[in-house]
């Protein structure tokens, strides 16, 4: 230290804990902290009224709100900073060299999963309205913090397939549906509560499930299998129970076949679920996605053996649906930080929110939540008719939305994220960590190839899924110009399936726009309905956000996306 410095920290002693003094706090936005996340989401409160029964309303808006105030509150918000920074951790062995296979987490996950178990957010099927105020739920309690939504999604997601056995079904489905979150490895008999995982891909297939090679070998008595072999991706690893495929007849042509994997047999002794490690993971940070070895693992089949495609394919769907939701909530969040940070921020001469550039990108990107939020209800409300007509709706409806929605999430979170400009950069402000976990949806549960192809066999195979789809769009035919134009052309693109598979990704998303302008033209305000017409299928856009027809009523769209605290 020179002579010069130190004389003058001499002459100016610092005290610790004294305040700054060269310079006073001002012009920061205030933490989004103490709301009601439900009450506060305009979008989401009016598509809950919509595709709630009337009766039912007032129930589910309270259950909502008392839910919504939970997701707002300083202690989520920290539950959601403590998880993420201290990820899970596997446990091997015990400290006498017992193999045990445990997965630690941080107690605030704890916090997370039980409180979404406790809210209801496993328990739609078979509830009045069940479906759509499950995903309202998911899609509230998801943005304190996204990662827990896995073993929640799957939770959910299970009881279609064990249905496929009406046995496996009564033993297991009123513990998935529970409201009760118990931690811990024990017998399921012994839990009120238990939460399920997945296995589908491995190594060398990953999406093409049917070059699986875990094999299946059956015991004596009937329905029971060991299976040997592993899993590349296996999440939630502490779950108490598994839906796998393997091979029942490796010699056959079609063999994979659906089975139940309890992490705990019913006699208490730990079954054969060896973790090879845990995935070092971009985002999603909280929660624990591994790798397994399967050797001598006891397992009950579900469903026919060789059907094991079909037995899980409504899991699937449901968990592509949790896809849209949650990418919809990483949305939700992403604009409401950024409107928020706009509304306090001043900066040449007057409010971000007020200047006509950021109105433009904050308009945009609104425009793509509520686009996604209102989409994301709507099949929701599918899964509470269970119709013939909804049913096929949904096996066209799913897919597009998993492909586009989760597609828009990334930019949409990287742009909010740019709108708090260097503070959004920072740890702290919660961005990075949504921009990190938004890629998660358009890769879990089949990327985007994998739905565009999906969409195709549909198109190819299933004359009524599209019928039901085109009947659905052409709700809001003659409404708005733009719109009619877009489906006009979908159907001389629908007309011409030969060489598709090259052109499906494009096809997809125009159908997913389609789908979300018609429900925008029939249900949302005409400044929102308008300007995504006008940008989105009328091609006056550009190639970024923030770059709207400047005629438009940007300030009402801005306002509507506004959270008030």
């Amino acid at each position: 230290m020179s002579a010069r410095v130190f004389h003058l920290l001499a002459a100016r002693p610092y005290r610790i804990g004294m305040a700054a003094t060269t310079h006073t706090v001002t012009n920061q936005a205030p933490p989004l902290v103490g709301y009601d996340v439900f009450t506060a989401d305009r979008v989401l409160g009016e598509a809950v009224e919509r595709h709630t029964a009337p009766e039912l309303v007032d129930e589910v808006t309270e259950e909502l709100a008392t839910l919504g105030r939970s997701a707002g509150s300083a202690q989520a918000q920290e539950w959601g900073v403590l998880a993420n920074e201290n990820p899970p951790k596997l446990r091997t062995h015990d400290r006498y060299g017992n193999r045990i296979d445990e997965v630690e987490f941080h107690p605030s996950w704890h916090r997370l999963l039980g409180k979404a178990v406790t809210s209801g957010l496993t328990d739609a099927w078979g509830r009045p309205a069940g479906h759509v105020r499950r995903a309202a739920g998911f899609l509230v309690w998801t943005q304190a913090e996204g990662g827990h939504g896995c073993p929640v999604s799957m939770t959910h997601a299970a009881v279609p397939a064990l249905r496929t056995d009406p046995a496996l079904a009564a033993e297991w489905e009123p513990r998935l549906t529970s409201h009760v979150y118990e931690e811990g490895l024990r017998p399921a008999a012994e839990k009120a509560g238990v939460i399920f995982g997945m296995g589908m891909t491995e190594k060398q297939g990953g999406s093409d499930v049917r070059a699986n090679t875990t094999v299946a070998t059956p015991l004596a008595a009937d329905g029971e299998y060991v299976l040997t072999g592993h899993k590349w991706f296996c999440s939630a690893p502490m779950s108490d129970g598994f839906l796998v495929l393997a091979q029942a007849s490796p010699s056959k042509k079609d063999s994979l076949t659906c089975f139940l994997v309890p992490r705990v047999l019913a006699d208490g002794t730990r079954n054969a679920f060896a973790i090879q490690r845990l995935k070092d993971k971009l985002g999603n940070k909280s929660n624990a996605s591994s790798e397994v070895e399967f050797d001598g693992t006891w397992a009950r089949r579900v469903g026919e053996e060789g059907r094991g495609v079909r037995t899980i394919i409504e899991m699937v769907a449901a968990t592509r649906l949790d896809c849209v939701i949650g990418s919809a909530a990483i949305m939700r969040q992403a604009v409401t930080q950024a409107v928020h940070h706009a509304s306090y921020r001043r900066a040449f001469g007057g409010l971000l929110v007020e200047k006509p550039l950021m109105r433009n990108v904050l308009a945009d990107l609104a425009l793509e939540s509520e686009a996604a939020t209102t989409l994301a209800l709507r099949l929701a409300a599918a899964y509470d008719a269970d119709t013939e007509e909804e049913r096929a709706f949904l096996r066209l409806a799913v897919p597009a939305a998993k492909y586009w929605v989760t597609k828009r999430c990334t930019p949409v979170a990287g742009e909010a994220l740019e709108c708090l400009g260097g503070n959004g950069y920072v740890e702290e402000s919660g961005m990075p960590r949504l921009l990190r976990e938004a890629p998660l949806n358009s890769i879990w549960e089949g990327s985007g190839n994998v739905q565009a192809l999906d969409v195709l066999r549909a198109l190819q195979r299933e004359p009524q899924a599209i019928n039901a789809f085109l009947q659905e769009v052409g709700k809001a035919r003659g409404a708005d110009h733009r719109l009619d134009a877009a489906i006009k052309n979908l159907l001389t693109e629908l007309a011409d399936l030969d060489g598709i598979e090259g052109r499906a990704r494009r096809l997809v998303e125009r159908m997913a726009l389609v789908l979300q302008g018609s429900l925008l033209v029939r249900w949302a305000p005409a400044e929102v309905a308008d300007a995504f017409c006008a940008s989105r299928l009328g091609g006056d856009w550009g190639a970024a956000f923030g770059t709207l027809p400047h005629s438009l009523d940007l300030a009402s769209v801005v306002e509507r996306a506004r959270a008030e605290v």
